[in-house]
């Protein structure tokens, strides 16, 4: 059966490496993006350049009509898509949460929470048996955050990675008689754009001694775990986590 990825902000950091590393893995992968066209044109011509297939598709994952083009485009340029990668979030500059409004709070959680309940059902209604589907995975990038609950800086982020946890969890019990296996992957301190976003480019070099072995961790390193919970390998495996954080 051929094998269709999708990964949500696929243009950059864990994104970007998930769908190089997918396509070497035999997948077709569709490299989302929200605004950075250069960012995702560039991964996929890598993937092209090693032999592999991909295509690029801007959408906003908290836009619902969005979310169903990407499907459709994948559909009809791709094929049916067998798993998906829900990695696209964002987070604000580093703040209380006394000093945190509500339009905010409204922003954080639909990129990170809406996006991910509406990339998982669109991916649902074609993989679930029960609609004529063979079946696939679900990966959902959440954080260490979402234990750790980063004080003074983003709680507001961990709260929608928490919610991503209960997702994870609950939408693995939902469908797994349906032949989908949801599973999750809590990065901690990795090296990648996302800190310039709440302000803080070096943070990774700030708390990396807080960490038991000692270093931020790659992306790649994060990729290696989805890929190995969207394989095979992981096939009697639903509902499980795995923190990718150094021991964190």
């Amino acid at each position: 059966m051929k094998q269709v990825l999708i990964v949500t902000g696929g243009s950059r950091g864990i994104g970007a490496a998930t769908a190089q590393l997918a396509a070497k893995r035999g997948y077709a992968v569709c490299v989302n993006y929200r605004h950075n066209q250069a960012a995702a044109s560039a991964v996929v011509e890598a993937i092209a350049q090693a032999g592999g297939r991909a295509i690029a598709v801007a959408a906003d994952v908290a836009v619902e009509s969005d979310v169903v083009r990407l499907f459709e485009t994948v559909d009809e340029q791709l094929g049916r898509v067998t798993a998906l990668v829900n990695n696209a979030g964002i987070l604000e500059q580093q703040r209380r949460v006394e000093d945190i409004d509500a339009a905010r709070i409204s922003r954080v959680f639909a990129a990170n929470v809406t996006g991910s309940f509406l990339c998982a059902r669109e991916a649902i209604r074609r993989m679930s048996t029960q609609r004529g589907g063979d079946g696939g995975a679900i990966v959902n990038v959440s954080s260490v955050a979402a234990r750790l609950g980063s004080p003074g800086e983003y709680v507001d982020y961990a709260a929608a990675k928490g919610a991503i946890d209960t997702l994870t969890i609950g939408l693995a019990k939902e469908v797994a008689a349906e032949g989908i296996r949801v599973n999750a992957v809590r990065p901690g301190f990795i090296y990648t754009d996302i800190h310039a976003s709440g302000g803080e480019p070096n943070r990774v070099e700030r708390v990396k001694a807080s960490v038991p072995l000692g270093r931020g961790g790659q992306a790649i390193e994060v990729a290696q775990a989805i890929l190995w919970l969207l394989s095979a390998e992981a096939a009697y495996t639903t509902g499980s986590f795995i923190d990718v954080a150094g021991g964190k």
